[in-house]
C-alpha cells in the first residue's frame, strides 16, 4: 500500500534554528491533522456523545483534552500568558486513564457542541503555530527547553491518536463509518505452526541519557544494564487461529489458567472469547476500528494481559514446558538479537509500524526480524512486567503525572507498538503501560524459560513516616548535621576497639542504615524492628541495593527520590546483613550470643522499657557493648507513665533517664564513658525539619 510518510519525530539537535522550527511546525500540523482526520470515522455527533465503554469518556472529551494540554503546558513554561477558554482548559484537561474496572462512575459532564469544540481547536492550532513562528530558539531542545513543551503537546497527541483508536474500534457499529485513509489491510490466510526460536543469554541495556536528540517521556530516562539468561522465544505473534484452540478448550470457562486477578475480570466482563472477536452464526468475524471482516485467522490475536496470562498458563500445562510471556528484559533482548532498527525518516518501516502501511493489523508472518517476526509493530506486545522506575527517574516538572501513577504494580509494560504507533511510541526506548484489564491494540508473544519473570521495585515507597525515616537515614544531610545512623556506627566501631567483632544487632533498626554501617566492621549484623513497613526497606535495600521514595514538599506536592547503597560505600555488604520483626521487649531465643548491640532511639518507645533493659544481657556476651541513644522523649501514647525509668521526680528530687538506666543496667555493665550528645535532623517537608539531641551512652557487660 502506498501513502506519504507520517511525520517522524523530529531530532532535535542542531545547528539552524529557522529549518527546526519549519520541522517542529509541520510536525505539529501533520499530527493535529491527522488526529482530526481520526474523528471524520465517526457518523454524527451523536457518535461523539455516547460512550464506547462504560468505563471512558466519550469521545468528546478526547477530542477537546489534546487540545486544551497544549494551552495548559505553554502556560506552564510561560510560551503563551494567557489562556483561550478557561472552562474548555478545565474539563478536557484531566479524566484520560481508564478507570478499574470495579470502580464505576457516572459524574456528568456538560460538554460543548462538536462545532463549538471544532471551533476552539481551530483557535488552539492558530495559537501554537504563532508560538513556533515567532518564540525565541536556541538549539538543542532539551528536557529543559521551553520548546519542550511543545513537542511534548504533538507527542501527546500522537498518543492519544492511538489510544482515540481503540475506542472508536470499541464503539457501537452505527457509530462509525470506512474512511479512505484508514484503510485496513485485505490480506490474509491460515499461519503456519507458530515455532520455538532459541534466544541466547546476553546484556541488555535500557534508558536513555538526556542528551539523546530525539523527544522522551520522563519514564525512559535513567539505565538499566542487566545479563538475561537463554530462552525461546515464539517465532511469531501468537495468531488469531492459535489462540483459538484456547478458546475451544474452553479457556473461558475454566478459572484454573486464570490468575486471581484475571479471574476476577472475567467474571466481571463475563468474557467468553477476545473482546474484537464476533460470532456470526456457527463462525468467527473481527471487529476493525470502522468494520467487521472475516475473521482473518493469520492476523495477530488482539487481547488483554490476563487473557494472554491465561493462554501462557494454558500452554504450559498442554506442552509441559514454563511457558510464560517475556519480560521488558526478555523483549529487549528479541530486539538486539534480530538486528532491529529505528523506523528510518524517509522510507516505509519494515515493520507494520508509524501507519506507514496499514490501518489495521496484517498476518503474523508480513514482516521478519532475523528469526522472528514482528518484535516491532502489528500490534504491542503484553509483557510480564509492571511498569518501574529506572536507576535516576525523574519527574519532568511540567507532566508531574505522567508516569507516577502508574507504579502502583498494576499497570505492566507493553513493548513494540502497533500498526498506528508513531513518533516516541515507535522508539526502541518508548515505555508504555496499561492496567491488565485495559484493550490496546494488543497481542503478544510467549516464551519458554526456566527463568522467574522478574522485575525492579515498581514503587516508590509514599508512606510518610516510612519515607521521612527513608531520607533520615539514606538522604541527604540538612544544617550541617552528619548523617545519625552513620555517626552511631562510627561511635561504636571506635569503642569497640580489639574486642572480638563477630556479630552484632541493630535493635529497632528502622530501614536500617545503621545495620549497614555497622557491617562495615562486624562479620555479620542483623537489623530487628516492630514494624514490618520498616523492615520491607531494609530487605529491599540487601536485596537490590537501592530504594526509591516520595518526599512531601508542600502540600499535595512531592520529591521523588532514588538511594543507592553504591553511591554510601555499602553496596558490598550486603551479604554481611539480614533483617527481621521482632519486638525489642520479647526477643525470639534464637538472637543471642552477640558482641554488639545497638538500640537507637528505642527505649522511651517502648511498652516495657525495664522488661527490656533487664534482659537485655541474656542476649550479649560478657565484654560486649551495649550502644543506647535516646532523646527520651517520654510519652504517654508509647509508654504508660508507671513504666517510663526517667524524667520525672523521686522523692522530691529530679530522675532522669540516665539514672534510671545506671539503676537497671549496673548490675551486669559498667559505663564505659560520659554520655555524649549527638544530634540528628529529621525532615518533614522542605520548609520543617526536626532538630534533635540524642544522648548516647556505651555499657560494657561486666557479669
Amino acid at each position: 500500500m502506498h501513502r506519504s510518510l507520517f511525520a517522524r519525530t523530529p531530532c532535535l539537535v542542531g545547528s539552524d534554528p529557522e529549518r527546526m522550527r519549519a520541522e517542529i511546525r509541520d510536525y505539529f500540523h501533520t499530527t493535529f491533522d491527522r488526529y482530526e482526520q481520526l474523528f471524520e470515522t465517526l457518523v454524527c455527533d451523536d457518535a461523539y456523545y455516547k460512550k464506547p465503554i462504560p468505563l471512558r469518556h466519550p469521545l468528546i472529551f478526547y477530542f477537546g483534552h489534546t487540545a486544551t494540554f497544549f494551552i495548559n503546558k505553554l502556560l506552564l513554561v510561560g510560551l503563551i500568558s494567557e489562556r483561550i477558554h478557561p472552562r474548555f482548559e478545565s474539563i478536557f484537561s484531566v479524566g484520560v486513564d481508564e478507570m478499574s474496572w470495579d470502580d464505576l462512575s457516572d459524574t456528568h459532564y456538560d460538554w460543548p457542541r462538536v462545532a463549538e469544540l471544532q471551533a476552539y481547536r481551530d483557535q488552539v492550532r492558530a495559537l501554537v503555530d504563532q508560538v513556533i513562528a515567532s518564540a525565541p530558539l536556541t538549539l538543542p531542545i532539551d528536557w529543559n527547553h521551553p520548546w519542550w513543551a511543545i513537542v511534548m503537546g504533538i507527542e501527546h497527541e500522537r498518543i492519544h491518536l492511538e489510544t482515540s483508536s481503540v475506542l472508536i474500534r470499541q464503539h457501537a457499529l452505527a457509530y462509525v463509518q470506512p474512511h479512505a485513509a484508514w484503510a485496513a489491510c485485505k490480506l490474509s490466510g491460515e499461519p503456519p505452526r507458530n515455532a520455538l526460536v532459541p534466544i541466547a543469554a546476553g546484556t541488555v541495556r535500557l534508558g536513555k541519557d538526556k542528551s539523546d536528540p530525539h523527544y522522551g517521556w520522563d519514564n525512559e530516562y535513567g539505565l538499566r544494564e542487566v545479563a538475561v539468561s537463554e530462552f525461546q522465544a515464539s517465532q511469531q505473534l501468537v495468531s488469531n487461529r492459535e489462540f483459538l484452540g484456547f478458546v475451544e478448550a474452553g479457556g473461558y470457562q475454566a478459572d484454573a489458567w486464570w490468575e486471581e486477578e484475571g479471574r476476577g475480570w472475567k467474571i466481571f466482563s463475563q468474557a467468553k472469547h477476545p473482546n474484537f472477536w464476533l460470532v456470526d452464526g456457527s463462525g468467527w468475524r473481527l471487529r476493525l476500528m470502522a468494520e467487521v471482516v472475516a475473521m482473518p485467522w493469520d492476523w495477530p490475536v488482539e487481547v488483554n494481559y490476563h487473557e494472554a496470562k491465561a493462554f501462557c498458563n494454558w500452554k504450559a500445562q498442554q506442552t509441559g514446558q514454563p511457558v510464560r510471556l517475556p519480560t521488558e528484559d526478555e523483549w529487549y533482548r528479541l530486539y538486539d538479537m534480530a538486528g532491529v532498527a529505528e523506523v528510518p525518516p524517509d522510507q516505509a518501516a519494515s515493520a507494520n509500524l508509524h501507519l506507514d502501511h496499514w490501518a489495521s493489523a496484517c498476518p503474523v508472518t508480513t514482516y521478519r526480524h532475523g528469526d522472528l517476526f514482528d518484535v516491532v509493530g502489528n500490534v504491542w506486545q503484553w509483557t510480564e512486567t509492571p511498569i518501574y522506575p529506572l536507576e535516576g527517574f525523574e519527574v519532568h516538572p511540567i507532566y508531574d503525572d505522567f508516569t507516577t501513577p502508574t507504579f502502583d504494580g498494576r499497570h505492566n509494560l507493553i513493548k513494540g507498538g502497533s500498526w498506528i504507533s508513531c513518533g516516541n511510541e515507535s522508539l526502541r526506548s518508548a515505555r508504555y503501560a496499561f492496567r491488565r484489564h485495559f484493550f490496546q491494540h494488543a497481542g503478544f508473544r510467549y516464551v519458554v524459560s526456566d527463568a522467574p519473570a522478574s522485575a525492579p521495585n515498581v514503587f516508590y515507597e509514599s508512606d510518610k513516616q516510612l519515607s521521612e525515616y527513608a531520607e533520615f537515614h539514606y538522604g541527604d544531610e540538612y544544617y550541617g548535621v552528619p548523617n545519625f545512623p552513620a555517626t552511631l556506627a562510627r561511635i561504636a566501631i571506635r569503642a569497640m576497639g580489639d574486642k572480638p567483632a563477630r556479630t552484632a544487632l541493630d535493635l529497632g533498626c528502622a530501614t536500617g542504615r545503621a545495620t549497614f554501617e555497622l557491617a562495615r566492621h562486624f562479620e555479620h549484623v542483623t537489623g530487628v524492628d516492630f514494624s514490618a513497613r520498616f523492615i520491607n526497606l531494609g530487605v529491599q535495600l540487601a536485596e537490590q541495593g537501592s530504594m526509591r521514595y516520595t518526599l512531601v514538599d508542600e502540600g499535595e506536592l512531592v520529591s521523588y527520590k532514588t538511594r543507592r547503597l553504591a553511591d554510601l560505600g555499602l553496596d558490598g555488604l550486603r551479604d554481611k546483613v539480614a533483617f527481621l520483626q521482632g519486638d525489642a521487649c520479647n526477643l525470639k531465643p534464637i538472637l543471642g550470643g552477640f558482641d554488639f548491640i545497638l538500640a537507637a532511639n528505642l527505649i522511651d518507645r517502648l511498652y516495657s522499657p525495664a522488661k527490656f533493659l533487664t534482659s537485655v544481657h541474656e542476649r550479649i556476651n560478657l565484654g560486649g557493648i551495649l550502644m543506647l541513644s535516646s532523646p527520651y522523649t517520654w510519652l504517654e501514647e508509647h509508654t504508660r507513665r508507671e513504666d517510663w525509668i526517667g524524667g520525672y521526680k523521686k522523692d522530691g528530687e529530679n530522675f532522669t533517664t540516665l539514672d534510671g538506666l545506671k539503676a537497671m543496667l549496673g548490675k551486669h555493665f559498667r559505663l564505659m564513658q560520659a554520655p555524649q550528645d549527638v544530634p540528628f535532623v529529621i525532615r518533614e517537608t522542605r520548609r520543617k525539619f526536626q532538630h534533635t539531641l540524642a544522648e548516647v551512652t556505651l555499657w560494657e557487660r561486666i557479669v
